[in-house]
């Protein structure tokens, strides 16, 4: 029988938490995520910098990862989460990009920001956080600028529980009991690949623009029409 979807907290409240989650080894699909961004946009120059919101942010390694790696960039970092985002803070501050990086507590089912302001949305690993996900999607969607990017990445659930533990092994093998449970509780939590398909289709996005990119990983990536 396929691994039906179990749901853990939208909202990591614990700073204890918090530390974990930042602590885990997340460079190597960070650098990933980062890379296949930047390849993603290539020679498109509609902007002379770009505006990126970050959903989800967590502790904004990977808003970390982009401005450190390229200066066109600037991002809005947003999460529900206060104690994520009191982790952020001091990454930001120790990587020096508080120019570039702003850090704003928001709900990414539900934004304050006027539309189309972004001309790239970008999450990493939100959408298995969400109970209806459709909310994020929506919200992405009314927030990317015309002829702008949304670019998603998250986990996607395994078949059973023996891959489960196979992944957590894998990649989470050396890390301490509390870490290999929120990895764990992820993967159960993540949609598959055909789940985000059928979301985006009920947005009139290509179904095809949701791809498994790893392992353990789907990705979204939509132009958004001019």
């Amino acid at each position: 029988m396929m691994l039906q979807r179990v749901l853990e907290p939208e909202v990591m409240a614990s700073h204890e938490e918090a530390l974990d989650y930042d602590a885990m080894d997340h460079a190597a699909v960070n650098r990933s995520f980062v890379d296949d961004l930047l390849a993603e946009v290539g020679e498109h120059r509609w902007a002379e910098t770009f505006d990126v919101l970050d959903l989800g942010t967590g502790t904004a390694q990977i808003p970390v990862e982009l401005c450190g790696r390229n200066l066109d960039y600037r991002v809005m970092a947003t999460d529900l989460s206060t104690a994520m985002l009191e982790v952020a803070y001091a990454n930001i501050n120790i990587a020096c990009l508080n120019d570039r990086i702003v850090l704003e507590q928001e709900d990414s089912k539900g934004l304050s920001y006027d539309p189309h302001r972004f001309h790239i949305v970008m999450s990493n690993s939100i959408v298995h956080h969400v109970p209806e996900p459709w909310g994020v999607f929506s919200e992405a969607l009314r927030m990317a600028a015309p002829g702008g990017l949304v670019f998603f990445r998250d986990l996607a659930r395994p078949d059973d529980e023996a891959t489960v533990d196979h992944l957590v092994a894998t990649y989470a093998g050396t890390a301490n009991a509390r870490q290999q449970k929120l990895f764990a509780d992820s993967l159960r939590a993540a949609l598959r690949p055909e789940e985000v398909r059928d979301l985006v289709r009920e947005f009139g996005c290509p179904p095809e623009s949701v791809t498994a990119t790893s392992d353990r990983h789907w990705t979204w990536i939509y132009w958004r029409p001019l």
